[in-house]
């Protein structure tokens, strides 16, 4: 008689496989809470202090690590095996059937101690999933109440499961565990302040343990495969809602992730359009509705078929100030029902996605051949850096207050990046181009007249002159920069020259 070892904690599924089991003729073995359960369904279960004559111990940590348990799942279908169980006593287990304590939901909520994370690590269930998938030429591990189905089905047609099955079983089982032990890793790393949050040093080892949370129709362009991986299974995209509209793809994530780092360093009303993971306009006013229309006029025809990020809630009065333009998502705190109901009528295919003001990891992880790159997230200049007025003329309060919105919003444009601003919007933008000289004239030439009096942020030093030179032509006044080139002198005097008022930040904000 074939015989399943069952322990699990999510117990979906669980009476309808057993009872399958049960009129196929299989004995079943139970742990704890799951023997008990099989019981209350009225199906025949051996407990498995039956089977390993040891009561439970330590208030239910110990219950299936027992020889005769251990040695009935890893023996192999050799004669020399078989032989050593039949002369401990023990019947050969062919199937388990597990699952976990729930770690990562229980560390996921407000407020759980140290002590009532460690009592969610599971232990007995691991080993028996290891043990199980370790000897998949023999036993099959079901760790997902889906598969339940499937290997009723198989085995009611060809009365076993094909080694096929198996393998693909162990596999998922494996994945299972690993993600199980990455997750506790992390949480205790971050518990023991071993990560290297708190002593300004990157870990020594990430663990990422990720899960396909969506399959995308496809990557950046249609012949590329692409999906959306989490490490938390039940992940959505962005940590948001979708609220309508289609499907965000693999642009549109990356598009709404970049527009939503930008309006997050801003604490007025703020709206930023994105466009191909760059911004075309950025605004500040008293409302978002009201920061719309200049944010736009940053440039109007880049923002068609761009992305819009809000740092507050969605209300009517931004839906109409919007007017026609066509928009691929938008994102926001919340939205109100009106709001909402005007864009599911006039914008059915525009994504709403709501994404909570919640924590997002400090690690930025890119890939690259043979290896990823881990750095910090660039978060603005640090706490203790200092501006310096290097020029003879000082910025006046308005000059300083467009600053230091350019100087914001050039951190968010792929370098190397210029920016042109007034006090509350930006009226020019260049980034992405090998040449800084190039980005002035582009950012320039978005501005048109607006260049006037604007404020110009650049996110590395001036390696010539020439932007300097670029920019007073346009009427710009004030100029924003890092500092640190070999040639900061004849930039100073460039600008000496041109009467435009220059500040050195010391810091460099590069966006590749």
């Amino acid at each position: 008689m074939p015989r399943a070892m069952l322990s699990v904690y999510d117990k979906t599924g669980l009476n309808d496989l057993a009872q399958g089991l049960h009129e196929m003729g299989w004995d079943l073995v139970a742990s704890g809470g799951t023997a008990r359960a099989l019981e209350m369904a009225g199906l025949p279960v051996v407990p498995v202090e039956r089977v390993t004559q040891t009561p439970e111990m330590l208030a239910g940590r110990v219950k299936t690590l027992h020889p005769a348990i251990h040695g009935a799942i890893l023996a192999r279908d050799t004669e020399e095996d078989m032989e050593t169980l039949r002369r401990q006593g023990y019947a050969p287990i062919d199937m388990v059937v597990s699952n976990l304590y729930p770690f990562q939901q229980t560390v996921a909520q407000v407020g759980i101690t140290l002590e009532n994370a460690i009592e969610q690590i599971d232990i007995g269930g691991v080993t028996l999933v290891r043990a199980a998938a370790k000897n998949f030429a023999r036993v099959a591990v079901l760790v997902d109440p889906a598969d339940y189905p499937l290997v009723l089905n198989l085995l009611r047609e060809d009365g076993h499961l094909d080694e096929a099955t198996r393998r693909r079983l162990a596999a998922k089982a494996f994945q299972l565990t690993r993600d199980y032990d990455t997750a506790i890793h992390a949480y205790l790393a971050r518990e023991f302040g071993l990560d290297g949050a708190r002593d300004g040093e990157l870990p020594e080892v990430i663990s990422l343990g990720l899960t396909r949370v969506q399959t995308l129709r496809y990557g950046e362009n249609s012949h590329q495969l692409a999906g959306l991986y989490a490490v938390q299974p039940d992940a959505t995209p962005l940590g948001g809602e979708l609220l309508g509209g289609k499907a965000l793809s693999y642009n549109n994530l990356l598009d709404v992730d970049a527009a939503w780092r930008a309006v997050g360093s801003y604490e007025k009303p703020t709206v930023v359009i994105v466009k191909h993971l760059t911004p075309t306009g950025i605004a500040t006013a008293e409302t978002a509705a009201a920061a719309f229309a200049p944010a736009l006029a940053s440039d109007p025809v880049s923002a068609f078929g761009g992305v819009i990020a809000v740092n507050r809630p969605v209300t009517e009065a931004l839906v109409e100030a919007m007017g026609a333009l066509f928009v691929e998502a938008l994102a926001a705190p919340d939205f109100t029902p009106a709001a909402q109901q005007m864009l599911g009528e006039t914008r059915k295919n525009c994504r709403l996605l709501r994404i909570p003001a919640n924590h997002t990891s400090e690690l930025e992880v890119r890939s690259v051949r043979a290896g990823f790159l881990i750095q910090q997230r660039d978060l603005g200049d640090p706490d203790d850096s200092q501006w310096d007025i290097v020029t003879e003329r000082r910025p006046t309060s308005d000059e300083l207050q467009a600053m230091r919105f350019g100087w914001k919003a050039v951190q968010h444009v792929k370098s190397n990046a210029i920016v042109l601003a007034l006090p509350d919007a930006t009226v020019g933008i260049g980034g992405g181009l090998p040449s800084r000289v190039d980005a002035a004239r582009l950012a320039v030439l978005k501005a048109g007249e607006r260049a006037q009096g604007a404020a110009l942020a650049s996110d590395a030093f001036f390696p010539f002159p020439d932007a300097i030179e670029v920019a007073a032509e346009a009427g710009i006044t004030c100029v924003v920069q890092p500092g640190g080139s070999i040639r900061d002198q004849d930039v100073i005097a460039a600008a000496n020259a041109a009467n435009v008022a220059m500040i050195f930040t010391g810091v460099r904000h590069f966006r590749h």
